[in-house]
């Protein structure tokens, strides 16, 4: 059973290195130029614009399932911010040194953040599981790709040590019985996005 993450296209707030959250921001004109060849059974992406408008220009002929609880993590009000914006703020000093016992101020905890994942994991799986699917595609986040490969992948590495970038995604191979029991997939691979010539 294959589950495939996809980060949304880069936006003008990412190109900027700003702190991107439940606020929203276009993608950059070069991302409108994204596409790919993959087909899938069933297509998710988190209710945020930039991952919507991600998940219609790679699967433009597809139902889209719409899931707020993949969204981003909730920045609060360091949100369209930059690391040059907030360093002398003592708050986020103590955020950047303790990012899973320290949250933004009026954003959500890292604890918070994961069981709303988890809850949209949950859901994929009920589907994946219940209609007998074998693949499926979900347009999302940096930080929710993070979290579910830290939790998932084959391999154990930290939240921080996956990386995440806007061209390609990440296939998750599972067993059957591993999926029902929340397990680690069994292979995990890059999938590439390629950028259209025309249009």
């Amino acid at each position: 059973m294959v589950i495939t993450l996809f980060r949304h296209g880069l936006t003008e707030e990412n190109k900027r290195k700003a702190y991107l959250g439940w606020k929203d921001s276009p993608l950059c004109p070069e991302s409108m130029r994204i596409a790919i060849s993959n087909r899938y059974e069933l297509y998710f992406s988190s209710d945020l614009q930039r991952c919507i408008t991600t998940a219609k220009l790679l699967f433009p002929e597809d139902e889209v399932t719409i899931l707020p609880e993949l969204r981003e993590m909730n920045f609060g009000i360091w949100d369209g911010k930059t690391y040059d914006d907030l360093i002398d703020e003592e708050v986020y000093q103590k955020w950047l040194s303790d990012p899973f016992f320290t949250s933004p101020p009026g954003g959500e905890t890292f604890q918070h953040f994961t069981k709303r994942v988890d809850i949209g994991w949950e859901l994929i799986s009920q589907q994946m599981l219940g209609g007998n699917h074998k693949s499926c595609s979900v347009v999302t986040h940096g930080g929710v790709i993070r979290y579910l490969l830290s939790k998932f992948a084959p391999i154990q590495r930290d939240f921080w040590s996956w990386q995440t970038p806007h061209n390609q995604g990440y296939e998750l191979i599972f067993a059957r019985k591993a999926l029902r029991r929340g397990e680690r997939c069994i292979s995990l691979q890059e999938v590439p996005l390629t950028v259209k010539e025309n249009g």
